[in-house]
């Protein structure tokens, strides 16, 4: 079964994740709402999920199984996604997660009813493992968010200084306000970014329902990077590993340009700013330590020159 003009397109982005891949493919195939296309971009994996996808793409006529060349980077497989997709609702799926079957159709529901909402998302479950990979538990999310308030300066607060989660970038979206985006960026923290851009155009809508299983394992991003700046830098981006780079110091100017470009009135806007001030405040100690940080590499080659061994060899040389 395919539809070329289908109402909800989800779009999965995978690198090396034959781990729990068929989990989260079995769980979108499992839904009520049937009228989706599942998109998936695999970014040149070098265990199984090559085969794991194509042996789902030959069952399922609703499944568009692409893979890149060479590994491009998580964001701009992110965006490969919806870049293919065709419907007038998006959401991104991990291939580490899993959604229960009324998600897509309570979230459409939502959508359908109210044109105030721009993404709808649902309470979230974590599935827990532990250091070696084992699943331990199920664990609900008590996270609350404000992003449903009325005034787009509420919901800029809620997530850039009240440190909302950012799961809700797994919600449902609708897809001409993504289009209004620079989607993810190729920088730290660069989902948060783009709930913060669609926040301002919106509000988002929670179903107070555990819908959505996100899972918490060794060989997630999250874990792995431990929570590294940098680090994230160059796996959203490959190409710019080497850089010098001021991940917190990008991120106020990104916040900072999403209340310059949104459409909202200037007192509006006058108070998204006033909260970047709490921001800063929130944040100076990050934003030294990306400074510091710098001048540590601007400085290492000089410090590796001045080493004893370094010098001598340097005269030797020149002997």
């Amino acid at each position: 079964m395919s539809n070329d003009n289908p109402r909800v397109s989800i779009g999965l982005p995978v690198y090396n994740g034959e781990q729990h891949l068929r989990e989260a493919i079995d769980s979108i195939l499992a839904q009520t709402f049937e009228d989706f296309e599942l998109i998936i971009s695999d970014n040149a994996s070098t265990d199984s999920t090559q085969q794991i996808c194509e042996e789902y793409a030959a069952k399922d006529g609703r499944i568009r199984y692409c893979r890149n060349e060479k590994n491009i980077g998580a964001a701009l497989n992110f965006n490969r996604v919806f870049e293919l997709s065709r419907g007038e609702y998006f959401k991104w799926a991990a291939c580490d997660d899993k959604c229960a079957p009324e998600l897509i159709a309570k979230c459409v529901e939502v959508l359908d009813k109210d044109s105030s909402v721009v993404v709808c998302h649902s309470r979230t479950m974590y599935i827990v493992h532990d250091k070696q990979g084992d699943f331990q538990k199920e664990k609900e999310y008590g996270g609350s968010t404000n992003t449903h308030l009325p005034q787009p300066q509420q919901r800029f607060y809620d997530l850039v200084c009240a440190r909302a989660s950012c799961l809700q970038i797994f919600g449902l979206i609708r897809a001409n306000f993504l289009k209004q985006t620079p989607l993810i960026g190729g920088y730290a923290a660069s989902d948060i970014v783009l709930l913060v851009k669609l926040a301002l155009f919106g509000r988002f809508q929670e179903i107070p329902e555990f819908l959505f299983y996100y899972r918490l394992h060794p060989k997630q991003s999250v874990w792995t990077l431990s929570w590294n700046p940098q680090a994230y830098t160059f796996w959203y981006a490959p190409a710019r590993e080497g850089e010098i780079v001021f991940p917190q110091w990008r991120l106020w100017r990104e916040y900072c340009l999403a209340i310059t470009s949104a459409p909202i009135s200037w007192n509006q806007k006058l108070r998204c700013y006033f909260h970047m001030g709490v921001w800063l405040q929130q944040n100076q100690k990050i934003l030294i330590n990306d400074l510091f940080f710098v001048v540590k590499q601007v400085l290492r080659p000089v410090k590796n020159l001045l080493k004893p061994s370094s010098m001598k060899q340097n005269q030797e040389k020149q002997t």
